[in-house]
């Protein structure tokens, strides 16, 4: 397992390497410069003053030189300075990054938690109504976008039932106690989930009765096996490597919709970063931010294919 872990973590290395490129070649492709920032309609900016600026931040260099400049400056963990405060990029990140990690891991435990056992329990009860009911809801679930389910979970939950908090992630006038900060945790942490405890649902039903009617299943029932022992050492074991798969690739998923359901909890993350950095053109940020959402993509492949280890032992040889 531990070679198979250094074989993977060093192909990965050409794929870190073609992200910085082109989280490097989005920002130069973009639209006006680092100037436009300090422009106002209020104070007139000369070119000669246009320049000087430029060549401060290296921008009147070539475009090779810069994006070197900015890969060594990656490579030793500076990833500049925001353009409103001055903060350095990696300590604003490092600030957030731990709530949008506890947002989306809750959400990714929810939808395994939920929607795996849920498609084994449908798949062995195919065509009766407790099928046929939640493959409904699931088909609703996976239809709903991210913002439409925060905004009514929101008004349902938060506003006319009251149960839980309207946003935040915890009390603002006293410590919270570890009931509280799941309390806080528990509405945007479901809402995110929700799509994917559908597309687990149904995965893991689809998979399931492929494997159900293959011929090594009718020899294990032959030989006297009893159906728990069937389901759980044959059924199960086999047809949850596609969905793996399915786990590992929705993670992107979630994160792009944690940035909705942050801004719609006002929940203190990377979402609410980076539409922050969007609106006031905040280019060293969005260039840190879209880095380390593409690493941590690339490092959840990475657990995935592990993962596949783990279930099937035959990865590890091949």
């Amino acid at each position: 397992m531990f070679k198979y872990l250094i074989r993977r973590l060093l192909f990965s290395l050409p794929v870190l390497l073609a992200i910085t490129i082109i989280v490097f070649a989005l920002v130069e492709l973009a639209p006006g410069d680092v100037v436009d920032y300090f422009r106002s309609p209020e104070t007139q900016m000369t070119e000669e003053s246009a320049a000087q600026l430029r060549a401060r931040f290296g921008l009147d260099q070539p475009v090779p030189v810069r994006y070197l400049n900015w890969l060594g400056s990656v490579l030793q963990g500076d990833l500049g300075y925001r353009f409103v405060d001055g903060r350095p990029v990696a300590q604003v990140i490092g600030q957030r990054l731990g709530a949008t990690t506890l947002l989306v891991g809750s959400a990714l435990v929810i939808g395994i938690v939920i929607g795996v056992p849920l498609g084994v329990f449908t798949s062995l009860r195919q065509y009766s109504s407790w099928d046929f009911f939640l493959t409904g809801v699931s088909f609703l679930g996976i239809s709903m976008p991210a913002f439409i389910a925060g905004i009514f979970g929101l008004y349902v939950f938060a506003i006319k039932l009251n149960l839980f908090p309207t946003g935040g992630m915890r009390p603002v006038d006293h410590a919270p106690s570890l009931f509280e900060s799941l309390h806080y945790l528990a509405l945007p942490a479901f809402i995110l989930g929700l799509q994917h405890i559908a597309q687990y649902m149904r995965y893991t039903r689809f998979s399931m009765l492929e494997v159900i009617r293959s011929d090594y299943v009718t020899t294990a029932r032959a030989k006297g096996l009893t159906e728990q022992a069937i389901t759980w050492r044959h059924v199960v074991r086999n047809a949850i490597l596609p969905v793996v798969t399915v786990i590992g690739f929705s993670i992107p998923g979630l994160v792009v919709g944690a940035v909705f359901t942050e801004t719609i909890f006002s929940w203190p993350g990377m979402g609410t970063l980076y539409l922050d950095a969007v609106r006031g053109r905040d280019v060293p940020l969005l260039m840190g931010m879209n880095l380390v959402i593409a690493a941590a993509v690339l490092l959840v492949n990475i657990a995935t294919d592990l993962a596949y280890a783990v279930v099937d032992p035959r990865i590890r040889y091949d």
